[in-house]
């Protein structure tokens, strides 16, 4: 547990579904005892959100993928006696996370202000849809709703694709990233004022952040929309060819930025053609097009050994039956094992963080409802 930095410090997570919860996955992956404060009996809410309908120990699948390694304390928040509670142990917690909608939390009295006055020195950390105030305060905060208002979605596909969303709840995760700095941020703040810090991210601003390298294009390039590539494969709205997925003889084959002639030459075309580099995106679906050709008369694994023998760069495109057979996963040591309370056991990834040379395993899995009230009653509400 040396290697573990946020060792010690107390999370309080009123949070549920994916954003604010894998930020507390985190935090306690580096160390921080997060407890989750759910609802008697039922839990949160994620328990019940389940993919591909699997459910494993009483809760959904995705639901100890995001909330393995911490502890469940069963309270009704509306319940004047379990709100007594709370307030004793939030004078002992260092860290308060939550994703309610706005006005929760002040109807209950734990708003910042109120917590301020129990702990001066509280980190106060809160998710919302799009922020606190304005005539989207309300909507929904939910990942897919959120990838399409902010136009996330014309990223993806080709010119003739409807709207394409990413396969991945990509924006909650984001997300969490975003309030797992902003609670990373607030420690060192409080360590030198030794006061509260209150910490505040959207969905929204997290999703016009991932955009902001395109953004800042939409904005100093009159206004122009995203032009998704004609050919399928286009990996870029923004970028020239030959950046995109192309179908070769035997399975795919991505090619990254690079250069033009020396690509073409690599393939047994002329180079001259796209010595000027200013028609690279000009002639994108052309140049995508006559590549193609080419790549089709050949394997992926093929090409991509005499492309990189040339400094190209590319890579087969895996499905993940071929990447986890690869050796670059299994260097990854990226997986990890937890043993269910009923006997079974789960696969999942473990923390990306190598903190002073090792990895950051942990095999605790999700908890019960409720599990764990007796011991915390016993460490922070009890002389």
């Amino acid at each position: 547990m040396d290697n573990r930095p946020l060792e010690g410090l107390v999370v309080l997570e009123f949070a549920q579904f994916m954003a604010a919860p894998t930020a507390g996955l985190r935090l306690a992956d580096l160390g921080a005892r997060v407890i989750k404060i759910e609802r008697p009996l039922v839990g949160e809410a994620g328990r019940q959100i389940a993919i591909k309908n699997i459910f494993v120990d009483q809760s959904s699948l995705v639901f100890h993928t995001i909330n393995r390694n911490k502890e469940s304390y069963a309270a009704d928040l509306k319940s004047e006696a379990d709100l007594a509670i709370l307030r004793v142990l939030i004078k002992k917690a260092d860290i308060i996370t939550h994703n309610f909608r706005p006005g929760v939390m002040e109807k209950i009295g734990l708003d910042y202000k109120a917590v301020q006055q129990l702990n001066p020195s509280i980190i106060y950390a809160t998710v919302t849809g799009y922020g606190d105030e304005g005539p989207w305060a309300k909507k929904p905060g939910q990942d897919l709703l959120v990838q399409s208002v902010s136009g996330l979605t014309w990223l993806s596909g080709s010119a003739a694709d409807n709207p394409v969303p990413f396969g991945l709840a990509v924006i909650d995760m984001y997300c969490a990233t975003h309030l797992t700095q902003g609670i990373l941020a607030a420690l060192l703040k409080r360590s030198r004022t030794k006061k509260s810090v209150l910490v505040e991210v959207s969905l929204l601003e997290s999703a016009l952040d991932m955009q902001f390298e395109v953004l800042t294009t939409y904005f100093n390039d009159g206004g122009q929309l995203p032009q998704r590539a004609e050919t399928r494969g286009g990996g870029h709205a923004y970028l020239s060819a030959p950046y995109g997925v192309y179908k070769t003889a035997e399975g795919y084959l991505a090619l990254a930025m690079g250069d033009l002639p020396k690509i073409a030459a690599a393939l047994g075309l002329p180079p001259a053609p796209y010595i000027d580099r200013s028609t690279w995106f000009k002639y994108r679906d052309l140049i995508m097009q006559t590549l193609g050709r080419e790549l089709l008369k050949g394997a992926a694994k093929v090409w991509e050994e005499k492309l990189e023998a040339q400094g190209i760069w590319c890579a087969q495109v895996n499905d993940y039956h071929a990447f986890f057979d690869a050796q670059g996963f299994g260097d990854a040591q990226m997986l990890q094992g937890i043993a269910l309370q009923d006997g079974s056991s789960l696969k999942t990834t473990r923390s990306v963080y190598n903190i002073d040379g090792k990895y950051l395993f942990s095999s605790k899995p999700a908890p019960r409802v409720g599990q764990d009230n007796e011991q915390i009653n016993a460490d922070y509400l009890r002389p």
